[in-house]
């Protein structure tokens, strides 16, 4: 029986590669601008932004400094979340820079064994998220031309992304892997723990600063051409699904399904094409001739959910470990209800509010999708953005953190006297 389904599965992967093979080729010109696009997307937008903190990732782990944090969130994450102190890395890294930041921070800490296997499909399932200039200047200001809808975006993301880790807490199936590095705690101090952790960490490494940053660049855009691959490939499918007409039977399909929720029929169209891409589904959804209230919410959930084209980017990014991709496409679902739903009771009051004047408006017209690109002035303000945004989260993370261990060690204290 299970020779058999084997072999049933093995026959439908090689006929629908050859399907999209012989699509590519009757439809060459329309893919080939299809491909053009997705590097577009990939040489203009994706490489630039991610490359610096990519490669800034890579130095920080070896330099130690990713235990550093660690040891000082330990208190703050392990309680909440149930995962160890450096997953806040991942976490503030992926909130502030967007997918596939987080998943590829994630992987490393599983090869490092600075997590377990089920700690670390607890943190890819919510710290991969999209970042916060991608929600309020390409879906709001781009998309949307309504700036006052980039904060209602950004909050039911993040709202819903810490509620996906919160339930993820209490995922833990009976058969993983626990093999984690622990090493044996000699500082009592939280502070001198942590340097205490920074200095065993570089000394494993032992990699010369010259060493360590070149193999941090080529990691970073080895990884970076795997990203543009996916983008270009998800790209191309997506438009020769739309020419054979795969996303008009979906549409078919799904209508009588969604109409009871009371969703707009045209709305259907950019769900499907949300479910393989993140930037066409929204781009979609923003002009469906729908309520607005129910764009936004269409929109959220797609943004959350995050498309095929990113799951396979997750799933290379931690190739190599033992992190299942099961678990974090069931988080994705779970992300994308969450964000819709939460957007679905926040919208009005935030419209409200917004119409008074009382949130501010974000006008980032370097995101337009008329010039959808980074120019050098835009790149750098970027770049400044995202790096204090990390350095802020971080921060209040730490500071939390060290006032969660204060009043323990005052709780024992009192409790000892």
């Amino acid at each position: 029986m299970n020779l058999t389904a084997s072999k049933k599965k093995i026959y439908l992967q090689a006929l629908i590669a050859i399907s999209i093979t012989v699509s590519l080729i009757i439809f060459s010109e329309n893919s080939f601008q299809a491909a053009v696009n997705g590097l577009h997307t990939w040489w203009e937008i994706v490489f630039p932004a991610l490359l610096p903190f990519f490669i800034m990732a890579e130095i920080l782990m070896g330099l130690g400094v990713v235990h550093f944090i660690g040891a000082l969130l330990e208190p703050l994450m392990r309680p909440v979340f149930k995962l160890p102190g450096v997953g806040a890395f991942a976490f503030a890294m992926g909130l502030a820079s967007g997918y596939p930041i987080g998943a590829k921070i994630t992987g490393n800490l599983r090869r490092e064994k600075l997590c377990t296997q089920v700690e670390g499909e607890r943190l890819v399932a919510f710290c991969n998220t999209a970042d916060p200039l991608f929600m309020i200047g390409a879906v709001a200001v781009g998309m949307f031309s309504k700036p006052e809808l980039g904060l209602t975006l950004a909050i039911a993301h993040y709202i819903s992304c810490i509620l996906v880790g919160l339930i993820m807490r209490f995922y833990d199936p009976p058969h993983s892997n626990e093999d984690t590095k622990t090493t044996s705690r000699t500082e009592d101090n939280i502070i001198k723990h942590a340097f205490a952790e920074l200095y065993q960490a570089r000394k494993k490494d032992g990699r010369p600063f010259g060493e360590l940053l070149g193999d941090a660049i080529v990691e970073s855009v080895n990884t970076l051409l795997l990203v543009g691959g996916f983008i270009i490939l998800f790209s191309v499918i997506t438009e020769v699904l739309h020419l054979i007409g795969i996303t008009k039977l979906l549409t078919t399909i799904l209508l009588p399904i969604l109409k009871p929720l009371g969703i707009d029929k045209s709305l259907v169209l950019p769900i499907i094409s949300g479910i393989f891409e993140i930037t066409n589904g929204t781009d979609l959804a923003s002009q469906a001739a729908a309520p607005l209230a129910q764009q936004v919410i269409i929109a959220s959930g797609i943004i959350a959910w995050s498309g095929l084209s990113v799951h396979a980017q997750v799933a290379t990014m931690v190739n190599g470990t033992d992190i299942r991709i099961k678990p974090y496409i069931w988080a994705r679902i779970l992300h994308g209800v969450l964000a819709s739903i939460v957007t679905f009771f926040i919208f009005e009051p935030l419209k409200s509010i917004s119409s008074q004047g009382t949130i501010p408006v974000f006008g980032i017209e370097s995101y337009n999708l008329g010039n959808f690109s980074l120019g050098i002035t835009n790149y750098f303000e970027r770049i400044e953005i995202l790096s204090l945004g990390i350095l802020a989260l971080l921060s209040s993370l730490i500071l939390i953190s060290i006032v969660i261990y204060l009043v323990r060690k005052i709780t024992l204290i009192v409790v000892k006297v």
